[in-house]
Order: C-alpha cells, then sequence, then structure tokens
C-alpha cells in the first residue's frame, strides 16, 4: 500500500487547484482521474472569466493558485466586461484554446513536486477506528493511505446524459461515470442530491455563414489575469460572432417540448437558475422575441466552434431543425450534439467554511460535487480546500476568507451558511462588499495571505510591496500637487461640462471629478513620473471611490465585530434557553463558527443572535470566576 498526505479525488479545475496548493504547501499528494485526458477539461465553455467570475480568477491569482496564470498563456480572445459600468463590477473574461489549457495545465501537475498523477477511479473512502479519513480505494481494487481527502468529483458522480429519449451512463464528453462512490459516501452520512447542467452543440466552422452574423473582437489594450503576466507579451488571435434566435427558432422548440427530458420528468435533477437550457429560456421568458448566442471556436487548431447561450437536451433530430432555423446557421454541421448531464453532489451545509465535512475529519469537498457551477467557482473552492487540508495535516490554523475579504468568501460563505437548492453561480450582486473586491485590487486583498502560507514566492512578493509603495507615494504626490488655472484647464474643464476653477487647486480634487482622468490631467502635471498603468489605475479608483470605499469598510468592522465572537465547535445548542426551535435545528446543522456566520443562517433571526451573545458573555464570566477561585 502506497502511503500519501493527501489524494485528490478528480482533476478538473477544482482537483488541479487543490493538488498543486496541498503540494506546494509540502504535503505528498496524490491526485486521481478517470481519464488522463480530461485533467482541466473545458467540456462546457471553452472561457474562463466572466462577470464576478472573472473576479475569482484574479483572487485564485493572488492566493498563489493557477488558472489565471493558465489562461492567459493560453487564451485566444480577451475582453473586460462591464467596462460601461463603475469598477465594481468590471470582469476579465477570455476565450480559452481548449486543447492547449488541458495540455499545459496537466504538464504542470507532471513536473509539480510532491505530487502524482494516478488514472484510477476512486470507488470507497475508508475511516479509520477515530472516524478520520485513512485510506482510499480504487476500482482496481488498489489501497492507498492517506490523511485527508479531497473530492473534486464535477458532474462525473453518476453522471447521466440525456438527449431526447436517450439516457446512459456517463461523464462529460464521452467519458464513463464514476459510478460507485455515490454509495459509500452515503454509508458515510454524507447527503448526495441530484443536480443538472447541460452544453450546447459542437459546429463545423465552415458550416456558418458569419457573414450574417456580428462581430466580436477583443479588447485592446489586454488586462492579464495574473498580477505575474506582462501585458505586452498578450494578442487577440481570434474573432467571436454573435447570433441570434427568432420566432421559428422558438416555434420548433414548442412544438417539441414533449419530447425534451427536461419537460418530460426524466430529468430529475435541479438545473442552474442562472444559465437555463434554450428550452428553458423559451418558456420562462415568452415575451422575449429573440436570444443571443455566442459563436466562439474552442482553440486556432480545430474547426470546431461553440454556440454558448444555446445548451439543450432535445433530440438531435429536432436539434438540427432548431439550429438552421437561425440566420447564418441555414447550412449548419452539428460535430457533437448538445446535452444534459445529471450527477451526485453534497450538501454544502455539511461543510465547516474550510469546506471539511463537519462529521467526516479529513474529508473535504470542491466545485460542482458542492453544489456549484462554472470552472471559476470549481478552481475557487479547490484551492482553499487543498490549502486547508494541507494546514490540518500540519496542525495550523485553518483559512477562512470572510466575505469583506474576498468574491471566494462569499462563496463559501454563501454555501456553508445559506446552502443551495440549485447549482450556485458566482455573481456581482451576491457580495454586500463589491466597491471594495474589485477585481483589480486582488492582489492588495489576498497576496499577502498567500506569502504567508507559502504559495506567493519571495520575488513575487517583493514586487507586490513595490507596487503598493509606488501606490501610496503617487496619491501623496497628487494629494500635494497644486495645479495652476490656464486657459488650456479652462478649455478641458468646459468640454468635460465640469465647473471651471478660478485658482490653483489640487490636482487630486481634479481627479475626484468624475468627468476627469488621470490620463486626461497629464498635460497639466509635469512632475508625474513615469509609472505602470497597473499603478495609475489604482491611484485613480482608490481616488475616485475613497468615500464610498470608507463607508463600506465601516460596515466591513461592524461585520467582523461579529466574527470575532467565536462559537465553540462541540457546543449544544438545544440546551440554550431562549433559542427558537427552527434556530436550535439550523444551529446544530451548520455548526456556525462564529457569530457573523451565525446571524447569515437562514432560520436564525436578530434575537436569537442576542441569545447566543448574551450565552457567550455569561459562559465567558463564569470562567473567568472558576480561573480566579
Amino acid at each position: 500500500m502506497e502511503n500519501y498526505d493527501i489524494a485528490v479525488i478528480g482533476a478538473g479545475h477544482a482537483g488541479v487547484e487543490a493538488a498543486l496548493a496541498a503540494s506546494r504547501l509540502g504535503m505528498k499528494t496524490v491526485i486521481f482521474t478517470i481519464s488522463l485526458d480530461g485533467i482541466a477539461n473545458m467540456p462546457c465553455n471553452p472561457s474562463i472569466g466572466g462577470t464576478a467570475k472573472g473576479h475569482l480568477v484574479r483572487e485564485i491569482d493572488a492566493l498563489g493558485g493557477e488558472m489565471g496564470r493558465t489562461a492567459d498563456e493560453t487564451f485566444i480572445q480577451s475582453r473586460m466586461l462591464n467596462r460601461g459600468k463603475g469598477p465594481a463590477v468590471h470582469s476579465l473574461r477570455v476565450q480559452s484554446d481548449r486543447e492547449r489549457y488541458h495540455v499545459v495545465m496537466k504538464h504542470k501537475l507532471e513536473k509539480q513536486q510532491n505530487l502524482s498523477i494516478k488514472q484510477a477511479e476512486i470507488v470507497d473512502i475508508r475511516l479509520n477506528q477515530e472516524g478520520c479519513v485513512s485510506e482510499v480505494v480504487t476500482a482496481l481494487g488498489a489501497v492507498y493511505g492517506v490523511k485527508a481527502a479531497v473530492i473534486c468529483s464535477g458532474t462525473y458522480l453518476k453522471g447521466t446524459i440525456y438527449v431526447g429519449d436517450a439516457a446512459y451512463s456517463s461523464g462529460p464528453d464521452g467519458m464513463h461515470a464514476a459510478n460507485r462512490l455515490s454509495a459509500h459516501l452515503k454509508e458515510l452520512g454524507v447527503t448526495l442530491r441530484r443536480f443538472k447542467t447541460g452544453t450546447p452543440a459542437r459546429v463545423l466552422r465552415s458550416s456558418i455563414d458569419f457573414e450574417k452574423l456580428e462581430v466580436q473582437r477583443g479588447d485592446e489594450p489586454i488586462v492579464p489575469f495574473s498580477f505575474e503576466t506582462d501585458a505586452n507579451t498578450l494578442e487577440n488571435r481570434a474573432v467571436c460572432h454573435i447570433a441570434y434566435t427568432n420566432q421559428k427558432t422558438h416555434q420548433v422548440i414548442e412544438d417539441n417540448l414533449h419530447r425534451s427530458p427536461l419537460y418530460g420528468g426524466k430529468i430529475e435533477g435541479i438545473g442552474p437558475r442562472y444559465c437555463p437550457s434554450i428550452e428553458d429560456k423559451v418558456v420562462r421568458f415568452s415575451d422575449k422575441p429573440r436570444h443571443q448566442i455566442f459563436v466562439e471556436p474552442l482553440g486556432l487548431e480545430t474547426e470546431e466552434m461553440y454556440l454558448q447561450g444555446m445548451s439543450s437536451s432535445l433530440p438531435e433530430d429536432v436539434q438540427i431543425s432548431m439550429y438552421r432555423t437561425i440566420e447564418g446557421f441555414e447550412r449548419l454541421q452539428i460535430m457533437r450534439n448538445a446535452y444534459a448531464i445529471e450527477y451526485d453532489c453534497c450538501d454544502p451545509l455539511e461543510l465547516y467554511p474550510t469546506l471539511e465535512f463537519i462529521r467526516i475529519p479529513g474529508l473535504y469537498g470542491a466545485g460542482q460535487f458542492n453544489g456549484t457551477s462554472g470552472y471559476e467557482e470549481a478552481a475557487a473552492q479547490g484551492l482553499i480546500a487543498g490549502i486547508n487540508a494541507a494546514l490540518k495535516i500540519k496542525q495550523k490554523e485553518p483559512l477562512v476568507l470572510d466575505r469583506a475579504s474576498s468574491y471566494i468568501g462569499t462563496l463559501i460563505d454563501d454555501l456553508t451558511t445559506k446552502g443551495c437548492t440549485d447549482p450556485y453561480r458566482m455573481m456581482t450582486s451576491r457580495s454586500e462588499f463589491r466597491l471594495i473586491l474589485r477585481q483589480d485590487n486582488a492582489d492588495e486583498r489576498l497576496t499577502p495571505t498567500g506569502y504567508r502560507l507559502g504559495l506567493i514566492s519571495e520575488e513575487r512578493y517583493r514586487r507586490f510591496e513595490e507596487k503598493q509603495r509606488l501606490i501610496a507615494q503617487e496619491k501623496q504626490r497628487v494629494s500635494k500637487y497644486t495645479v495652476s488655472p490656464s486657459e488650456a484647464l479652462q478649455k478641458l474643464l468646459v468640454s468635460r461640462e465640469t465647473a471651471p476653477v478660478t485658482s490653483g487647486v489640487k490636482l487630486i480634487e481634479l481627479i475626484r471629478r468624475p468627468q476627469l482622468s488621470y490620463d486626461d490631467l497629464a498635460p497639466f502635471d509635469p512632475q508625474r513620473p513615469d509609472l505602470p498603468w497597473e499603478v495609475t489605475n489604482q491611484v485613480e479608483i482608490q481616488i475616485k471611490y475613497e468615500g464610498y470605499i470608507k463607508k463600506q469598510l465601516a460596515s466591513v468592522a461592524q461585520m467582523r465585530r461579529l466574527e470575532s465572537k467565536p462559537l465553540p465547535k462541540e457546543l449544544d445548542y438545544q440546551q440554550i434557553d431562549g433559542l427558537r426551535l427552527e434556530a436550535r435545528m439550523k444551529l446544530s446543522q451548520i455548526r456556525p463558527l462564529n457569530i457573523g456566520q451565525a446571524s447569515r443562517i437562514s432560520g436564525v433571526n436578530p434575537a436569537d443572535i442576542n441569545v447566543l451573545l448574551i450565552y457567550l458573555e455569561t459562559h465567558r464570566k463564569k470562567e473567568e470566576e472558576h480561573e480566579a477561585d
């Protein structure tokens, strides 16, 4: 029997981050995958990032994870979404070369010290006499001794594919499902549920009439995902397009809804609310005359195109008819049919915010196994689970990111405190601290944590410190520098519809005006130093939103006062007088780590929180009296 510190089960986006983090923290780690060809696969959209998801990728990078760097190395088109809105919701999204992303990430795993890669299906997880994880067993009967295991099963766990009347056991992309582990997880007391997701057809590029489609080009200049990537080395190499459904498309769908497994009752799993199939869109949004379809290449060395926004589980003949009603798709040739996939996942309310199971020490969950959707949500959880598995073995304090620190913290807090009834998707609206959790300042928020853990190198941390020094220095300079009134300045102010000045004014006051940018004022700032864009961008944002940021930081301080009041892990809530019955049940199930987390549990109201605060204070005084005696 081979012995390891940590076993990672599954090598999708959650698995690779968990394995890399654990091994980089000195743990002897093994990662298992049903197929080596499925490592870091993109079975759905070949892209990284998007609204709120781009925030997650930059936070992963700031902590020392790998997704951002690999996305920069393999993208073919880059766009910053929501540029017309404020910086809080700017989100980077890249179209990736699907095959290259897999190859590059697989190679990184292969080169990583302390990490072994095994092509094998894990069918059992065994516990020792103390009830802690001790072994994992493969389908071939091989046994591996471990101190912790991270389940990153994606959509493989009892996966079932649906296309019309056809239904068969399968993982994504024709790989076989993991059918035996679920039964053993139930024996361990893990609650399993059925969720569903879907994917559109892949089609032949030459069968599309691009003259009839809208062109969607990449952005210039390009902003990288990784804070380590030199933006000057990046270039857009592909063009995407937009098509639209129409009334004929919708009629084909409506005429064949009875043949959809989704509406015929064959699919029991709950699908993603914010990424519905085209059948769902037509039914739920019947007032809309059309829906957007993003036509995106899967890579530079393939003729496959992805039709984002048109996932379906309708029969093959209906898919052909449906797609060909769309302008530009009249001769469309489908290479891979659209399908729905149903799979097992856990109830995340059974997890601590460390992503360890409350009742199974040493067992962690990450990604779609925890009820989320999306590569980015998966990678974020994998990183945290891998870090915490390593920290537990090292007998160090776990890493728990709060809601004010990151979107990662918000994601995990939502899962472990509120749970999810359908595949959870990260959105900017889920965070009450959006203005301070921008994607542009992820390094400021999280790189010190990554450095403290040992995932950020000394060299990278010194560069980070220098960047922060330059930002602070430039903010101080512009707060002292006075701009004299001049004809050119007045002309600029009038042209931007902002009030002219009658006397000298501090440069910082002009930068604060929403009509002006830091770069606009360069001609009136002869002392301006030559600084990198990432520095001047932070200077401008911090100045313009200073008042709002201060207000949000006050809210953060209030939240953290509650977070600083820990709740004992073994506290018997049934014995606390004054708690309502529902609150006792929810608190006993979720086992919150502190008062702040308890306050966000559905079914726990402010009166219950006051009871807990009184209990903690009374308990503290009793302990002090006992010590005094």
